[in-house]
Formats: C-alpha cells, structure tokens, sequence
C-alpha cells in the first residue's frame, strides 16, 4: 500500500468495496450525504471509483481509504491507500 505524503493537496475519500474481479482494480462505492438545498431533507447520493489495487488485497465489503493519483489508466484515478475494516466473511 502507499504512504500518504503529509502536507499534500490530494483528496482522500473512504467507501465500500463492490467489486474486486479485476487484476489490480477494485470497484468503490462512495456515498456522501447532505441537505437537500430547499427542503432541508438528507440526501444520500452514491459514485463509483475505479481505483487501483496493486496487490490485489481488497475483498467486495472491505471499507478502504482511497487517495487522488495521476492517471494510471482510462478510468483509474484513484489508489487504495490502506484498508479501513475488513468484511465479514
């Protein structure tokens, strides 16, 4: 896994892993909520990062921390940076 540099400027983001089929890539879902501008109410809305994995550690459930990167594939921006909990099995 990568050490993350302190000080820099990356955004850091935490999710679920969906889907780990892929050699070195896990699918991840982040779910953020916040209130709806108007009637106040809290909206979940979801996204899916494609993140890369070089080891191959990740498992669907894990809860992963995941870091801004440079482009390392067509949809690969992101690279896991430490596991958070591990699922259930």
């Amino acid at each position: 896994m990568q050490n993350t540099n302190k000080g820099s400027n990356k955004k850091q983001l935490i999710g679920e892993v969906v889907d780990c089929g892929m050699e070195k890539t896990a699918v991840v879902k982040v779910v953020r909520r916040f209130p709806h501008p108007v009637y106040k109410k809290f909206v979940s809305k979801s996204k899916k990062y494609y993140v890369h994995d070089p080891e191959g550690v990740c498992n669907a459930g894990d809860t992963v921390r995941i870091l801004e990167s440079k482009p390392i594939s067509k949809k690969k921006r992101w690279v896991v940076v430490d596991i958070q909990e591990k699922a259930v099995s």
